[in-house]
């Protein structure tokens, strides 16, 4: 389903975010800030990532669509690019089956209009496929994060786009009605982490370990730390990296996050159904269940410590 409409009517009947200060909530739709992706965030979200087109373009919409059904409250889509330095070997592989299959930035927004799902959509993808995005001779970025905007997403995630070379970027953002999510690792402090939160919106991508990204069977002592710094920061905080089962996420909104951002236990379940010749069915069955255990376990990490109100 085309999600054309829903941009265009929001972009059309607000002002950019942060311009007036004026509140653009409604029931379903953007929170006082403007941002649909922080209004998603009203409980502990559960925030889960697959490579669109993996393992190819109709079986990754039914994947995606499966995710939506099984209580996802945000759904990162990797725009696929041939050197993804952040993450591990999971989705590197991922990624490979996804431009194996022929997605490339247009059929990725085309993959984004057939989708058929109501929760806000986020692109992951790299600096390079943003900057080089439209026809010769265009002004650079902007391009891409129109035809993001025509497409319904929500906001970007670009993994190796610092802080401080993000104004252009942000700029765009602003005018378009997107948000831009930076992710925020482990060793992030000082001015840099201030940097950072200062270009943040929609919600802060916590990494909770260093290195790339993978399912793990513990969780980084990190963590809490890294929320801890976070704190004086008006911005939701989802964490990601290593969270694989609905205990790990019920342990991190226990720990003060406001969500998890889930990945790698995913794409498993895809690379398992591709390898082993699986009916989409199963395998977007199998996506659907795992979903629902990762959104239980964030909702019930938020009844295990007293959280502050609003939150």
């Amino acid at each position: 389903m085309s999600r054309d409409g829903e941009r265009t009517e929001s972009a059309a009947s607000a002002d950019p975010r942060g311009t007036d200060g004026s509140e653009r909530a409604d029931a379903d739709g953007p929170d006082a800030s403007g941002s649909t992706l922080e209004a998603a965030f009203d409980e502990p979200a559960f925030v889960p990532y697959l490579a669109a087109g993996d393992p190819d373009f109709e079986s990754s919409l039914e994947y995606v669509e499966a995710l939506a059904a099984g209580g996802a409250d945000v759904i990162e889509l990797g725009l696929p690019f041939s050197e993804p330095i952040a993450e591990g070997p999971t989705i590197q592989q991922a990624v490979v089956r996804s431009l194996e299959a022929g997605m490339t930035p247009e059929r990725f927004f085309e993959f984004v209009d057939a989708l058929d799902v109501e929760v806000p959509l986020v692109c992951m993808t790299y600096y390079n496929l943003i900057y080089q995005f439209g026809p010769a001779g265009s002004e650079p970025v902007r391009p891409f994060v129109e035809r993001a905007a025509a497409a319904g997403i929500e906001g970007l995630v670009v993994p190796d786009l610092p802080a401080e070379e993000a104004d252009l970027l942000r700029g765009y953002c602003d005018e378009l009605g997107l948000d831009l999510v930076f992710i925020v690792a482990p060793t992030t402090a000082g001015d840099r982490l201030h940097r950072m939160m200062e270009r943040v919106s929609g919600y802060v991508y916590v990494q909770a370990r260093l290195g790339v990204t993978g399912a793990r069977d513990d969780l980084s002592d990190s963590t809490e730390g890294t929320l801890e710094r976070l704190e004086g920061y008006d911005v939701p905080k989802a964490v990601g990296f290593g969270i694989s089962t609905g205990e790990h996420a019920e342990a991190v909104v226990a720990a003060g996050a406001d969500g998890v951002i889930v990945g790698s236990a995913l794409v498993d379940i895809v690379a398992r159904g591709h390898e082993n010749d699986e009916p989409a069915e199963a395998v977007a069955a199998e996506l659907e269940s795992l979903s629902r255990e990762l959104k239980a376990g964030a909702v019930a990490g938020a009844k295990r410590t007293p959280r502050p109100e609003g939150t």
